[in-house]
């Protein structure tokens, strides 16, 4: 299935996304920041990506779309894939749409309470930066990275005030980019209200939606 995880920081679009690739046949799960990082060395693109990221600036839609593309083009990426962290406008999508066809949505679902909490307590490494959660998602030793050593810490953007703010800017521009998708029928809601809630619990909500949502246009295919 060719797939899109949305929703706000702090819901857990990383964390799931990792865990079903194995459960769909380890199709690839693709973060649009780790693409762009990787992408660094491109010998077509990578000169103009270490500029914007460099000087803090925003790596322009095109070159974003183009360097997704490659990527959805790789062997392992025909059979399906998730892309986590793109689009995040209606323009986005659009062009997305010129692409590849999407077959389904996971719009993550949480309120701002829940947000709130498990972005105050999380951290991230250094060098790598894999997230953890000291409440939810903890490394197997304080302060320290289980998949490099590196040191954890917490950004200055994940203290309360600062998390508002970036949700209120998510919901200002998701709204139109869900949509779209909702307006083609393939947007699966998944609700989260409890900070607490092991990941695990979420996946197999996702893979049950996934099963219902596969038969049903399985169905309608068939009428």
């Amino acid at each position: 299935m060719k797939i899109i995880i949305f929703g706000p920081q702090g819901s857990g679009k990383g964390t799931y996304a990792s865990r079903l690739s194995p459960l769909l046949g380890n199709i690839p799960h693709i973060a649009t920041g780790d693409l762009l990082r990787a992408a660094r060395d491109d010998k077509e693109y990578g000169e103009k990506i270490r500029h914007y990221q460099d000087t803090g600036g925003l790596v322009p839609d095109e070159i974003v779309l183009r360097t997704l593309k490659k990527r959805l083009d790789q062997p392992d990426a025909r059979k399906g894939f998730i892309i986590d962290g793109y689009p995040r406008n209606a323009e986005q999508a659009k062009a997305l749409d010129k692409i590849t066809a999407i077959d389904v949505i996971i719009n993550l679902v949480v309120p701002e309470w829940v947000l709130l909490q498990r972005l105050s307590t999380r951290v991230q490494c250094k060098n790598c930066s894999t997230i953890f959660n000291t409440r939810t998602l903890p490394p197997k030793k304080p302060g320290i990275c289980d998949k490099c050593g590196g040191p954890l810490f917490q950004r200055d953007d994940d203290k309360p005030e600062a998390i508002k703010k970036r949700l209120a800017l998510y919901h200002e521009m998701s709204a139109p980019l869900i949509k779209h998708y909702r307006d083609q029928g393939i947007v699966i809601d998944i609700e989260c209200d409890s900070p607490d809630i092991p990941p695990e619990i979420v996946v197999n909500k996702i893979m049950d939606r996934l099963r219902t949502f596969k038969k049903a246009r399985g169905q309608a295919k068939t009428k």
